[in-house]
């Protein structure tokens, strides 16, 4: 894991146009291994790589998390297709601060995930609708 995907900051930018597949509201991290589960049982016919699927469900659980640890108040995670990718989409209510990753922090203290995610994906960014922050990543279906 280089860093370089993510930099300093993830991109202002707008995700592609997507269709509907999956949703979450979310209150609480405890929530998270339902949502994994969910999304390994209704992904993993789809998905027949199961590296693939596991790179799906570790980026959802690692943006819902900062979400709900970061983000406060309600948290929608969604998963929804491209021609080629999932678009895995998390917004919050904390709409005036952008995803940072962990800069000169010990790997041991955590807080590498945005950098995880911006290396598995081809395209990610974030904006602001609506006094909600969307954080979104594009992971190849194939």
């Amino acid at each position: 894991m280089t860093g370089q995907a993510a930099g300093a900051v993830w991109p202002s930018a707008s995700p592609p146009p997507a269709s509907p597949a999956l949703t979450w509201s979310l209150r609480d991290v405890a929530e998270l291994p339902t949502v994994r589960a969910q999304l390994r049982r209704h992904a993993g016919a789809a998905i027949p790589d199961p590296d693939l699927l596991d790179q799906l469900i570790l980026a959802l659980d690692e943006m819902a998390s900062n979400a709900l640890r970061h983000g406060g108040g309600e948290v929608r995670a969604t998963v929804r297709m491209t021609d080629d990718a999932y678009l895995i989409e998390v917004s919050d209510q904390a709409a005036t601060a952008p995803p940072t990753p962990a800069v000169g922090r010990d790997p041991s203290e955590g807080g590498l995930g945005l950098y995880l995610i911006a290396e598995m994906a081809t395209e990610h960014g974030w904006y602001v609708e609506a006094g909600h922050k969307f954080v979104w990543a594009l992971l190849p279906r194939s």
